[in-house]
């Protein structure tokens, strides 16, 4: 098992991709989502489609922009929870920048044999896998460049990917996200 590293340790990733950063993402809720200043905006009912950049964003339309492609699946509870109906508030801004989010209902995950762990895939070659506590909080991460591991990731990728459905139309079957 690889060791457990900061997450700041692979940021360099979301630069140095040659191609697609791809991300599962399986949580019920992230402690940083809670903590951020937009939580409480969104809670209070504030539309974030129009905000201005912020350094996450930037390089997501720095990286589309040189025809590289930032891509996520996010699973959906029915009902969401709180977390997932903010995340789903916020897609409309990571778009916008130029990330390609879709929406998968957990019991069609499930169905199709999907980790139930978060995880980057960097040009089909570097898992990053994030080890989270049952409070949303991020430990740490594992890099896994074995093949075999590589191959998984793909695997769920391509069911996640087919059978997810974007954001836009994921919030029209969820009318309290949109």
């Amino acid at each position: 098992m690889p060791d457990l590293i900061p997450f700041d340790e692979i940021t360099h990733l979301f630069t140095e991709f040659e191609h697609t950063a791809w991300r599962l993402e399986t949580q019920r809720g992230y402690a940083t989502d809670r903590v951020s200043p937009n939580w409480a905006r969104w809670k209070a009912g504030e539309e974030f489609a129009n905000d201005p950049l912020d350094a996450w964003r930037q390089n997501i339309a720095a990286q589309t922009a040189a025809g590289k492609r930032f891509e996520r699946v996010r699973l959906v509870d029915d009902p969401p929870t709180e977390g997932q109906q903010f995340l789903l508030a916020r897609a409309p801004s990571n778009e916008a920048a130029g990330e390609d989010i879709r929406n998968l209902w957990r019991a069609d995950a499930v169905r199709l044999g999907l980790p139930e762990y978060d995880f980057w895939l960097f040009d089909s070659r570097t898992v990053v896998k994030f080890v989270i506590d049952e409070d949303g909080v991020t430990l740490g991460v594992e890099v896994h460049e074995e093949p075999a591991t590589v191959v998984r990731a793909c695997q769920a990728r391509d069911a996640a990917w087919h059978f997810a459905v974007p954001t836009r139309q994921f919030q029209a079957q969820v009318p309290s996200a949109g």
